[in-house]
């Protein structure tokens, strides 16, 4: 394994990192809730009166930052029905696990979740042998 010197950017990657702990603590301090992106915007298609607001200002924040501070490049090499039933069984995951990746990662393990802690250790595993399998077996 190389290190691409050119995308590694420690400062920048501490600086994000401080920035999602804040938003999670202050979403979490100010009204109660994690910030876990899947049931953010869950809550967006049901909403409640008092909840649209947040939940529609988060979102446009998620949305807004790379545009306004710059996304970095990256490259896709999947087509669009890969993609498609990708972001479909990460969807049903979600609801099998009872949160996303943010929600479980980044403010369950904050909490010393164990449910959290199982969760991230499965998907984090499902993920390592899918890769495995995909660059090894499947695509050689």
């Amino acid at each position: 394994m190389t290190i691409d010197w050119h995308q590694f950017t420690p400062g920048l990657s501490l600086f994000g990192g401080l920035l999602i702990g804040l938003a999670a603590a202050g979403l979490i301090l100010l009204t109660g809730r994690i910030a876990g992106i899947s049931g953010i915007i869950g809550g967006l298609l049901h909403p409640r009166p008092a909840e649209f607001g947040w939940r529609l200002a988060f979102l446009a924040g998620l949305i807004a930052a790379p545009i306004l501070f710059g996304a970095p490049k990256s490259r896709i090499d999947a087509g669009w029905p890969t993609l498609v039933i990708a972001g479909l069984l990460v969807g049903i995951g979600t609801r099998y696990g009872a949160g996303c990746t943010s929600g479980h990662g980044v403010c369950g393990l904050s909490r010393l979740s164990v449910r959290s802690f199982t969760a991230v250790a499965t998907f984090m595993a499902a993920g390592f042998a899918t890769v495995f399998l995909a660059r090894h077996w499947v695509w050689g």
